[in-house]
């Protein structure tokens, strides 16, 4: 195998995990972040870094968005979403973040291969992420075909808000990091 032979497995097990994402919860998302006075984003490992990069495109589209356990968190409120990764639905952090984010009113979005997970239970929406892994499913370790997966729906994700919002890429630059 060489480097073609992979890139058209890993290409082809995304297609197949992104072709079976609802489009209506994708939609439901959508409109849920787009009347949210706050986002704030979690997740653990890989599915951290997914969170992370979801709320620094949110705000480059001009919405307050927050990455949980940063030092500069605010506080969670009832007017606020929280969108928690996991691809098991069952780390612990995860969860006990989002059952925080419940009991403090706010609206939470799950983003899982799991719905029957803890995290699941947790949420007023579960975006279904549907990456097999092990035995038939993905020939990739781990979590990783799950992690490209939700990193692609949510950068999906972003480019409708940006068309719904009307921001340019010009708009967007504006808020780009400028102290690297």
């Amino acid at each position: 195998m060489d480097f073609a032979d992979v890139r058209r497995i890993i290409f082809d097990e995304i297609e197949e995990v992104l072709a079976r994402i609802d489009s209506e919860r994708i939609t439901a998302l959508t409109q849920l972040l787009a009347r949210s006075k706050a986002i704030f984003t979690t997740g653990e490992g890989r599915s951290g870094l997914v969170a992370r990069c979801f709320a620094m495109r949110l705000m480059h589209l001009g919405m307050t968005a927050h990455v949980v356990g940063g030092t500069t968190t605010p506080a969670f409120s009832e007017r606020d979403l929280l969108v928690a990764i996991s691809g098991s639905g069952a780390t612990d952090l995860t969860c006990t973040v989002a059952r925080l984010a419940r009991e403090a009113g706010g609206t939470v979005v799950a983003l899982t291969r799991d719905e029957g997970s803890a995290l699941a239970g947790e949420a007023d929406l579960t975006v279904f992420v549907p990456a097999k892994i092990g035995g038939t499913g993905s020939r990739q370790y781990g979590q990783s075909l799950f992690e490209q997966c939700a990193l692609i729906a949510l950068d999906a994700v972003a480019l409708l808000l940006q068309e719904e919002l009307g921001r340019t890429p010009d708009d967007m630059d504006v808020r780009h990091a400028n102290l690297e």
